[in-house]
Order: C-alpha cells, then structure tokens, then sequence
C-alpha cells in the first residue's frame, strides 16, 4: 500500500495537522496518521474525514496503530507504506513542558532553555531519518520535533530532512496577519528567526525590551524597531499549536502537487534556526534571503543563540552551551560535556533518566 503523507504523532500539532489539511487540501490526497493511541487515531480519522466531505475537499485519511518507540517502527511503517512524504511528530518529550514550571524537570527547562530536551526530541525523528535513507531515500522528510536544533543533528549523522514546521513561520503568520503590517505596504515580509526568538512575544509588549527580536525585512529592506512595528501581536504562553501546527500544511500541499511554493521554516536542510525560504516544483529548498544577506550571516545569526545557552553541533559532536550545560550536569546528566551524535540512542536514554528522577523529585 502506497500513500502521498504519513504523519506519526497523535499529539495537538499531529491534530492539527492532518484535520487543517483536511479542510484545506486543493490536490487529492491520501493521508495515513500513525501512533500508538487507538483511541485518538480512531478520532482523528474520524474527524479528519468528515472534515474532507464537509469542506469538499479530495483527502481521504487512515490510521494505523504502531509503538513508535519499538526499534523497528520506523523502518517498518516506511516500508509498509511507502509514503512520498513524511510529517514526524511524535516525541518523547511533550511539548506542554514549555509552560511548566511545577516540577524540577520543568524548573530547568525554563531557566536552560528549551534545548534541554533537544536529544529527547531527536530520538524518534533520528530513527526516521534513518528509515527514510535506508529505504526511501527518495521521500521527502519533515521533522516537526525541534527542528532548529534536531534537524542539524539528523544531517551529522548522515541522513537527509527537508525542513520542520513553525516557530519561526509561527512569527512570520503572525506578523502576515496583525494589524500593523498594512502599514508596511504590499511587499512580503521576510523573518529571520530562531525558535528563542517566541519567547518575548508571549510577554506584553512593554515587558520586550532588551529581548533579541527576530530580523524582519520587508521585501530587502530590514525593519529597525520590530518590537515596536508588531506592538500589537503577543503569543499564549503555551505552544502555540494553532499557528504552528498549521503552518506547515501549505508546503505539505505544495510537496503532494509538485508546485512551487514560499515561506518560513525552521531547521531547512539541517541548517539551524529558521529562514525564509522557496520550495521549486522538484522539490529542491533553498534559502530565500534579501539582497545583502548571505546564508552565512544568517546561519551565524541563528546559531548564536544556542552558543549563549543550548545546543550546537560540531561536525559530528553534540555540544551544550552556558546556562544549560551548568543545569544539566547539576541535574546529573553524563553527558553535559557533549557527545558524539552516534551515541545519541545512549545519550537520550541517560537523559530521560534525569527527567523521570526530577520529575518524581517534584520541588
């Protein structure tokens, strides 16, 4: 059984998703949802489905019950299936922990940054990758689970990912949509932004100051004061599924119908952050910057952020940097001094450990 997309995760932003895609879909499309709740992929379905025939829509949508977290559930739903696309979703690690900050674990996300749960992030996705280079080198993969950070560790260790979805195309919506933008004529909008770049956006606007805004661009023309051009956008202070989860089903579109399509995505061919970017009918990804940006200025721009406080990846090492390198050998973990991405599996094991400990811990 062949299919167009394969979404693994039963999760809010897997949700979304599948039932935005849907009631959006212009090309037809055959969509399979995988995940070990039955219970949640019998909804989806369900839901997606009625969706289709209530918007007119040509999507039809399956599901099929699998453990992701088995060795081999990867591999086998790629072989099973054979899907042109792939829209990897599924975690470890929840994203709610963004907005937590009840227990231990919680307590040193919020003050190392969210790369603390980068390698658990990867875990599922590096598996992924894996299949898709072993079996199906030809799908086109997207990683939705940290992908500013996570895609870069998949291509060290040698597989391909295309992109991931939201975070910095989270901005670039919002920005698309707030009032303030008709001031800004009709040229489009182009942001450079890395996943650190939400968190002031979920405080009010007179609490931004000081913050590293992203860099926004109107068509080559870069925006001095963002925060004071978007006053009037503010994200909820938990994930911000609506527009994230959404952001990615243009592409997915695009992808399916082999046109050429524009936007923002994070984490585009492994590079880290998030970019404007252009989609050919092929489905080739470039970078898609103003005039007198080059691609290594806005690839240093993105990765200075982990370097103050999070993840990099040194050819093939793994690295951690300031504030979370010091939470995470405080809380224990063996390899805070970094590790080699071919011991990710090791690695991921050691620091679910740690989170299970503080999580029991509690204060």
């Amino acid at each position: 059984m062949k299919i167009d997309l394969l979404i693994t995760g039963t999760g809010m932003f897997a949700g979304r998703i599948v039932l935005d895609l849907a009631a959006t879909a212009r090309v037809p499309i055959n969509v399979m949802i995988a995940g070990r709740n039955q219970e949640r992929l019998d909804w989806l379905r369900t839901a997606a489905n009625a969706r289709a025939k209530m918007f007119g829509t040509p999507t039809t949508v399956s599901s099929h019950e699998i453990d992701l977290r088995e060795p081999r559930a990867c591999s086998d739903l790629i072989s099973s299936f054979q899907p042109s696309i792939v829209v990897q979703a599924a975690s470890i690690q929840t994203s709610c922990v963004i907005s937590s900050s009840r227990d231990s674990w919680g307590r040193l996300v919020a003050e190392g940054g969210l790369s603390a749960t980068a390698v658990l992030q990867a875990l599922i996705s590096s598996r992924m990758a894996a299949a898709i280079s072993s079996v199906s080198p030809q799908t086109h993969f997207i990683n939705c689970c940290f992908p500013d950070v996570v895609n870069e560790m998949i291509v060290a260790m040698g597989h391909k990912v295309l992109c991931g979805t939201g975070n910095v195309a989270i901005l670039s919506n919002i920005f698309e949509g707030a009032k303030s933008r008709h001031s800004l004529g009709e040229a489009p909008l182009r942001v450079l932004a890395h996943y650190q770049s939400l968190a002031p956006w979920r405080e009010p606007a007179d609490r931004r100051t000081g913050a590293n805004p992203p860099r926004v661009f109107v068509a080559n023309d870069e925006i001095g004061d963002v925060f004071g051009t978007f006053p009037d956008v503010r994200l909820t202070r938990e994930p911000a599924i609506e527009v994230s989860g959404a952001s990615g089903v243009t592409l997915i579109q695009a992808l399916a119908s082999s046109q050429a399509w524009a936007g923002h995505l994070p984490g585009p061919n492994g590079l880290p952050g998030g970019y404007p970017v252009k989609l050919d009918e092929h489905g080739n990804l470039s970078l898609n910057l103003p005039d007198g940006l080059c691609a290594d200025e806005a690839v240093t721009w993105n990765r200075r952020h982990e370097l103050k406080s999070g993840v990099t990846i040194d050819k093939t090492t793994v690295r951690f940097h300031g504030r979370l390198a010091t939470c995470l050998g405080e809380a224990g973990f063996a390899h805070a001094d970094g590790f080699d991405v071919s011991e990710l599996e090791n690695a991921c094991q050691e620091l679910e450990q740690v989170r299970d400990r503080l999580l029991a811990d509690g204060n």
